[in-house]
């Protein structure tokens, strides 16, 4: 796409890296990490966002994370974009959201949230393929792997690199999302990891340059 969202690159690739996989799973192909700095509009950027993608909204403990998540479920219905909440189930529940992600540390959560919520996408992130195993173990349907190439992410850590990530996702038993430093200039170097999406901050962003994640 041209202009002030130039994703489109990676919006296909997105696309045909979970073609197969969506027939067995139908997972979103492309997720969207909001962020307090990285994100400034993220309703704009909801908007934005192809039918079949999602949106994680992260509040961390924004005052306004109430009407936030409200603003993003009526994007997000309006799109046919799914909604999943940062770490607050009950905020999930409150504004009728489809999932929960979880951090690392919290990914002990998923199996009761998915008996609780049957209808929800859970998923989890990881930063190690024992992490990514414990997340799906404990039933994330999904985990997020970071960080695949230099992010600007203040969390993020040494990068995998395309490689190491398709090891990790042939060694993880279940389905993989990459995230962290993925724009529409390297997107396609994840086309035979084996990973069923792509994840990115800024690089689904209004008036990003799709640079960084």
């Amino acid at each position: 796409m041209a202009g002030d969202f130039c994703f489109w690159d990676l919006r296909r690739t997105a696309w045909s890296l979970s073609r197969r996989a969506r027939a067995q799973n139908p997972l979103p192909p492309l997720l969207l990490f909001t962020d307090p700095v990285r994100t400034p509009d993220p309703v704009a950027a909801a908007a934005a966002l192809p039918p079949g993608a999602a949106v994680i909204y992260r509040a961390f403990g924004a005052e306004n994370a109430l009407a936030m998540a409200h603003a993003l479920r009526r994007a997000t219905r309006a799109r046919g974009v799914k909604l999943l909440v940062g770490a607050d189930a009950a905020l999930a529940r409150a504004v009728g959201a489809d999932g929960v992600h979880l951090p690392e540390r919290l990914a002990c959560r998923a199996g009761a949230l998915r008996r609780a919520q049957p209808r929800w996408l859970v998923t989890a992130a990881a930063h190690s393929l024992p992490a990514a195993r414990r997340g799906l173990d404990l039933g994330a349907q999904a985990v997020v792997v970071s960080a695949i190439f230099p992010s600007r992410s203040p969390s993020a850590g040494p990068p995998l690199g395309a490689v190491r990530l398709a090891a990790l996702v042939r060694a993880a038993g279940g389905p993989v999302y990459a995230l962290g430093g993925i724009n529409t200039k390297n997107a396609r170097r994840l086309l035979a990891s084996g990973v069923v999406g792509l994840a990115a901050v800024e690089g689904l962003s209004p008036r990003s340059s799709g640079t960084r994640s």
